[in-house]
This record gives structure tokens, C-alpha cells and sequence, in this order.
């Protein structure tokens, strides 16, 4: 972490006539300093790069010299962090000036306690989605991360087929995959997995159940993992068993088909909405656009749901390179079955990388 991505930030502050930029998500605060503790602030200062400052409190002295980049001043904060923030802001620029806050984040009770603190010549600036504009964006680093996160992921899925799915119950399969995740290196999975068999997939978030998994139904495997901060997401349907029912087999083939269309679709210029219609249109015209509900993908990084969305109602600014990407279609059939293939995707110069390795044809695992 070498402070370069606070003085990206600080351009777009500079552009918007904003002094000072509180940071206090947690993940945000990760982005910019790379400290991984509970409580931590960080002021970008648009106008001077050695004004940058990091306050958090007495128990992460040691942590936080050890994490956060010269790029920051340090402060550790005795008592009451806002204060801190005020006390900082006052001896740096002055009584008065533009604060930005993220109004996504910033409780109405914070946000009166500063301005109580601040006074009338200090203006907050409501700035929500600064810092995830700068994180959609992945550099080499972040890529490598989730790639090796993808990889893991994917190697723990192996492992746990390989014992086999009929007879065993949702939960004991979740709680399995997630295990050998950590074992293989992972700080744990980057969202609570989701394992559904049978009627129980036609819920896009299931929660895996006790009961036990039957031959010759479909079962849905959404699962990721997190390593060095960084997530991973996929999804797989498997069958129980080659006696599935021709209604299951037409279905994922339908949604096989529009995730591989609109995965070759992805390329940098492209938009959410445009690549949400690829795989949309295609699940319409066999008549079942009434039963994919959610958009085709979205954003993943040191969050498993971030910037950009793939949806219908996706921005229409272009993809990036760099941008790291779900492609997720899915049908849902109520009552009967649910099928979901999910790749994640890195937007690279010259089109596109999949990190997700396994096979995608419709995979008997009994």
C-alpha cells in the first residue's frame, strides 16, 4: 500500500471542491490504508498528500504502525473518535472548510454530532460512492488476490464431491466445503454457502436445511472464499442422479446457454444492462423470463456484492478493464427445481478472463 490510491481519491475530491474526505467504512478504510482492524478513520486531504491521516484507538498501535502506509499520519484517539476527527480537521485546515462524509454510511446521529462539533463554517458534503468507484477497478494485485481466492474455492468444491452428495443433508455438504476452505489456506468463505437440492433451488438464497439429499434431483452449490481479504464467487448445479426429470435437463440447458452467451458478451465498453438483456432475452424467449427475478451479476472484491452491477437496472457506464464480474443467470422454477451457473470474470484489455475452472456441462455426482 503505497498511497496512491488516496491520491486518486484526492484528484476526484480536488474536481469536486471538497477539502477533506471522511472515511469510516470499515472496507473502505481497508482500501486506502490496508488496515484490517474493527475501528479506524482515515482523512483524505485534497490539497496536501502529507495531511493524509489515519485516528483509531489505543488497542491498534502496534497493528496499525504495522499496516498502514507513511502515506497516512497516524493518531491514536484517547477518547471520542468524532472528537478526534474534529480536533485533527481544525489543527490541519483551519475553522472552516468542506468536509465529505459517506451519507450511505453516516448515521443521522453521527452526522448531527459533527456538525455540533464542526460549527456553522465547516459544510458537510454528502460523497457516497467515492471510494467504490476506485475499488471497481482492480489493479494486478486485487486480481491476483481473487483469482487465488477462485482457485481455492474451486479445488475445496472438488475435494467435497469427492465424497459424494445422495444421502447426506444440505448442511453437512455446506458446512464441509467451508471447512476444507480454510483448510486450503482461506480466512473462511466470503458468504454463508448455499447448498439446495431439489424444489429447495428454486430459492435463489436458500439456506442449506438437515434434510437429506435424494438421487436423481438437481442440486444447487453457490459458494466462495476469502483469502488475503479478497472474495470469490460461483455456482454449480449438479445432478443426483441420470434419472432427472426431461423438464430439469431442458432447463439447465436453457441456462447454460444464456450464461455462456452473455459470459463472451463481456468485454470492456460494454454495460450491465446490455449484458443482463443478452442472457435475459434469450430465458424470455423460451418462456421463462418470469422465473429469473435478479439481475445477471455484479461487482466482487474485498466485498463478495460490489460496484458494477449487471442488472436491467444497471447504469449504462462501460465496463472497464479491470472490473471483476459475476455472471450468474439462473430459472427458478417454483415448487419443482432451480437451476444457477455462475462464472466470475476479470474485464482485461484485450476481452476477458474467467477465474472459475470448473466444468459446466450437467455433471452426474451421486
Amino acid at each position: 500500500m503505497n498511497g496512491a490510491r488516496a491520491e486518486r481519491l484526492a484528484n476526484e475530491l480536488r474536481e469536486r471542491e471538497i477539502d477533506v474526505l471522511l472515511v469510516a467504512t470499515p472496507v473502505n478504510v481497508r482500501y486506502l490504508t490496508g488496515f484490517t482492524g474493527t475501528n479506524g478513520l482515515a482523512l483524505i486531504d485534497a490539497g496536501r498528500p502529507a495531511a493524509h491521516r489515519f485516528l483509531t484507538d489505543f488497542r491498534y498501535t502496534t497493528q496499525s504502525a504495522a499496516q498502514v502506509p507513511e502515506a497516512f499520519d497516524r493518531e491514536i484517539v484517547a477518547g471520542d473518535m468524532l472528537e478526534g476527527i474534529v480536533e485533527t480537521l481544525t489543527a490541519s485546515r483551519g475553522e472552516k472548510g468542506r468536509l465529505g462524509f459517506d451519507d450511505a454510511s453516516l448515521t443521522v446521529k453521527q452526522h448531527a454530532r459533527l456538525t455540533e462539533l464542526l460549527g456553522e463554517e465547516w459544510e458537510l458534503v454528502p460523497c457516497a460512492g467515492a471510494v467504490e468507484r476506485l475499488r471497481a477497478v482492480k489493479d494486478a494485485g486485487e486480481i491476483d488476490r481473487i483469482r487465488a481466492a477462485s482457485r481455492l474455492a474451486d479445488e475445496a468444491l472438488r475435494e467435497t464431491l469427492e465424497a459424494g452428495l445422495v444421502g447426506r443433508s444440505e448442511r453437512d455438504v455446506a458446512i464441509e466445503l467451508e471447512l476444507r476452505m480454510r483448510r486450503l489456506g482461506a480466512e473462511g468463505a466470503s458468504f454463508p454457502s448455499i447448498v439446495a437440492a431439489g424444489a429447495h433451488g428454486a430459492l435463489p438464497h436458500a439456506e442449506p436445511r438437515a434434510r437429506e439429499i435424494r438421487k436423481d434431483a438437481l442440486l444447487t452449490i453457490d459458494w466462495g472464499a476469502l483469502h488475503e481479504g479478497y472474495c470469490s464467487d460461483c455456482t454449480r448445479t449438479y445432478a443426483t442422479g441420470e434419472r432427472i426429470s426431461a423438464r430439469a435437463r431442458e432447463t439447465y440447458e436453457l441456462v447454460l446457454a444464456a450464461q455462456e452467451q452473455a459470459l463472451a458478451a463481456v468485454r470492456a465498453g460494454s454495460n450491465g444492462k446490455e449484458l443482463d438483456a443478452v442472457a435475459r432475452d434469450l430465458i424470455e424467449a423460451a418462456g421463462e423470463g418470469d422465473h429469473f427475478g435478479h439481475g445477471l451479476g455484479h461487482g466482487v472484491g474485498l466485498e463478495v456484492h460490489e460496484g458494477p452491477r449487471l442488472s436491467r437496472l444497471a447504469s449504462e457506464d462501460p465496463l472497464l478493464v479491470g472490473n471483476v464480474v459475476t455472471v450468474e443467470p439462473g430459472v427458478y422454477l417454483p415448487g419443482r427445481l432451480g437451476v444457477r451457473i455462475e462464472d466470475l470474470v476479470v474485464v482485461t484489455a484485450d476481452g476477458q478472463e474467467v477465474l472459475t475452472r470448473l466444468s459446466k456441462e450437467l455433471t452426474v455426482v451421486a
